[in-house]
Formats: C-alpha cells, structure tokens, sequence
C-alpha cells in the first residue's frame, strides 16, 4: 500500500510546506504548523458557481445594459443590529459574527432567530457547542418561543446539508464555523483547511438556495478572527462584538459590509432578560461625569454615520523614574505620543517629564483624527491643574506644526453636541460656514493649539 502524501499547513495563514517548521516563512508565528494528508482535489465535471447567476449574467455585457435592483432588507426588532448590517439583513447574505468567549454572541443571535421565527420566518440554529436543551434554556431566559425556531446540535457538514434540503429554511445560523466538521476534509475540527471548506460549504448554501447564514466565528488572542485571512475575504459581512466583561455595555461593530458602510457600531446593555439597545449612547458615556473636572475632555466622534459624545480623561503627573511613562487605553499610544510632542514644542508645556495617564471612557475605542483637539485640551487641562467646563466640547485634528486642521461631517457633530445640552464647541476656523442651520450652541473657531488653550484657560 503506498504511503499517504502529508504536508505542514501553518494554522494561522495558511502556508504549505512539505516538510516541518518551526516559524513560519509566511506570517513569522511559531508552533503553528500542523501536518495533513495530502488529497489531490478531483476534477468536478461540473462547477457549481458559488453566486446565483443566470445565463445572461454569465456573459460580458455593458455597463449601461446592467439592470440596478435595490437589496430588500428585513429589518429586526433591534434598530441597532438594523443601522450596523446598513438598514436590516439582506436575503441571501453571509453575515459572520466575532467576539470574545462569553460577550454575548450567541445571545444575540438567539434574540434575532426568536424575532425572525415570530415574523413566521423558519429558522435553524445549528449549533456544535452546545446541546439543544441548553440552547432551550437560554431561549426560556430571553422569553423566545416559536414554532418556526429549529434546534439541531449537529458538527457533520453532510447532515447539516441534508437537513437543509429537507427543511428548506429561510435563516440558518451555525455556532460556531470552528466546531464544523467537512468529512470529505481528514485535519482535524478547526483546521484551516476544515474552516475554509466549510465556509466555502455555507456561501455555496447562501447564494444558491437564498438562505441568509449567520455564522459565529471565535477569535484569537490578538483579537481577530481565528481561521485563515480569506474566511473574512469570502463572506459579505464581518462584524465584531466587543466589550468588557467588567461592563454591562456592549458594542456590535462592522469592519466589513458589502450592503451597507463600514464602521457603523450598534451598542447594547447585557441584562438579565438578554441584549437591550441602547438609543443615545452619548447620554449613557457622559452620565458619570464629574463637572468642571481638570484633566477631562469631552469630543462628538463619528462612529460610521452616527456621531457619539465620548469623554477623554488624561491624569499628568511628574515622573519618579528617568524614563517617563505613556499609557493610553481606549487611545492609540502613538497618537498620543504625537500630541503630547505638538503641545511640549508648540504649546509651551514642559511634558518630558510627566508620566502621562490617558484614556476613552465607557470601553469605546476612539481612532479617527478628529478626537486629537480634545486629546490635547484634556493633557493640557491636568498639566496645568485647570478644569474645563462642563458644557463644552472639542472636535479638531492638530497636525504637528500645532495647526488645528479641517474635519468631515462638522454639522452632525455639532447638531449632536447641541442636543445633549452642550453650550460651546470648539471647531477649527476652516470649518465655520459649513452649514448654514442656526445653532443655539455657542461654535467657536481656534486655528492652532495654544490658540485653543487661550481661550479655554
């Protein structure tokens, strides 16, 4: 009998090798090559097209020929799971679901499937974690019942395809795509190899037979999806569920969206009777906050198409060792480390040697440029022991010759500020006159830096 062909396949990208390394020469992980037998994969003498074409499609035609349809889109009874899939779930659509052990993933989904099952769509919730009467239980927690609710505990491909054809349900939804076994495949349950088929397996399901797959996807310690690369390439959406554990808020962020834009955030309060939307997420980060406290700053930031008040709280304090200390939580440490350089050289404050403690309250993560005014308003503030009013607000990119630098979309965050009660905004002067609405809230234009900090202080 001849011997079985095997190869190395690295579990973090995916890279062949024919014999073991210790590092992979692809994405430079170690320990992660994993040996696999060697199928050479049979001719099919029919392709199965992985997207519901017809004949006309196949071939080459105009881009003025080309009939525009607009998706339809059912929408959920959770308007924040709504505004992050860009306006409801798209028939047909492969939507694959991220997040850490425990965040609420399967919660979530369990909440949807029962309000999908109401409307009188036939859902199946394959699940290869857990037994049916656990799943049962978490339903009676949230108060789900249906008749069109389908619980089937299955890991083989081969019976979850059959059940398919038999049932033909409208939603499916598998928990999670690691636990999915493709028997034709021989590595062993999430693999790469078995992630990849089985996803490959799924979109095949959803596009040919218009079933909209949800699919619970488990991540890596540094925070990203486990699986190869190509498993977020091949679906038409990813979105991450984040939160802390300490913390009874949680955010739904979409990081890739064929039917909608990208970085659009739905936020939720974990509660006893399951996920609770939250409508005004700025009301809910700024309610603790103390008045007219120094070192601590408040920015509308843009999260997609949604503007969110987040406050900024900095703590300066002089250092005790040679080296000064920069921690940022919430913050990009880089971004920080910027700042703080512009206001050491352009705003005439000694920070060299300072430990420097910054961070976004209410667990948010804050990365757009526009949040680098507040950044700098709230170190200033804690250096110089001077609190800021509590009715004000910054928006403003700083660049490093201390200059505060034109925004987008100045008017919903403006008209957001004015909303939550704010009397003043602090905007950079080429922004003013970008709207033409009258604002009862005090805009005040500052063109660098040390500009702000005269008028604030």
């Amino acid at each position: 009998m001849a011997k079985a062909k095997t190869k190395f396949v690295c579990q973090n990208c995916g890279y062949v090798s024919p014999k073991y390394l210790g590092r992979c020469p692809n994405c430079g992980v170690w320990n992660q090559m994993v040996e696999e037998i060697d199928h050479p994969e049979a001719s099919k003498a029919s392709a199965t097209p992985s997207r519901r074409v017809s004949d006309l499609e196949t071939k080459p035609v105009k881009l003025e020929n080309v009939s525009f349809e607009k998706e339809p889109r059912v929408e959920t009874e959770l308007g924040e799971l709504n505004r992050v899939l860009g306006g409801g779930i798209v028939p047909g659509s492969l939507i694959l679901i991220g997040g850490d052990p425990g965040i609420g993933k399967s919660t979530l989904l369990t909440q949807v499937s029962g309000q999908l099952a109401k409307d009188g769509s036939k859902v199946l919730y394959v699940s290869g974690e857990e037994s049916a009467s656990q799943i049962k239980m978490r339903a009676d927690r949230l108060g789900i019942t249906g008749d069109n609710l389908y619980l089937y505990p299955q890991t083989d491909m081969s019976y979850i395809r059959q059940t398919i054809d038999d049932m033909r349900p409208d939603y499916l939804i598998i928990d999670s795509v690691q636990t999915m076994d493709e028997p034709e495949i021989t590595s062993a349950v999430g693999s790469i190899s078995q992630i990849r088929e089985v996803t490959a397996e799924l979109m095949n399901i959803a596009k040919q037979q218009n079933i909209t797959v949800f699919v619970v996807g488990h991540v890596t310690k540094g925070g990203a999806i486990a699986g190869p690369k190509i498993l977020e390439h091949m679906v038409d959406t990813v979105l991450y569920f984040e939160g802390d554990t300490h913390h009874s808020y949680r955010i739904l962020r979409s990081v890739k969206n064929r039917f909608g834009s990208t970085n659009e955030i739905g936020i939720f309060e974990m509660r006893t009777k399951g996920l609770v939307e939250v409508a005004n997420p700025s009301e809910i980060f700024l309610e603790e906050r103390l008045a007219d406290a120094n070192g601590s700053a408040v920015v509308v930031s843009m999260e997609g198409t949604r503007p969110i008040l987040v406050e900024i709280q900095s703590l300066i304090t002089p250092t005790i060792f040679g080296n000064a200390k920069r921690t940022a939580t919430g913050l990009d440490h880089n971004r920080v480390s910027v700042i703080m350089a512009v206001l050491e050289k352009r705003g005439n404050l000694m920070l060299q040697n300072q430990d420097a403690y910054l961070k976004s309250t209410g667990g948010v993560k804050l990365d757009e440029p526009a949040i680098d005014l507040a950044l700098a308003m709230s170190i200033a503030s804690s250096y110089k022991n001077l609190g800021i009013s509590g009715t004000d607000c910054f928006v403003g990119e700083v660049g490093l010759t201390g200059e505060v630098r034109r925004v987008n979309r100045i008017d919903q965050r403006v008209n957001e500020a004015e909303k939550l009660g704010f009397k003043r905004i602090f905007i950079p002067k080429n922004n003013l006159g970008d709207w033409s609405k009258n604002n009862k809230i005090k805009i005040i234009g500052v063109t660098t830096v040390l500009d702000a900090m005269n008028k604030i202080f």
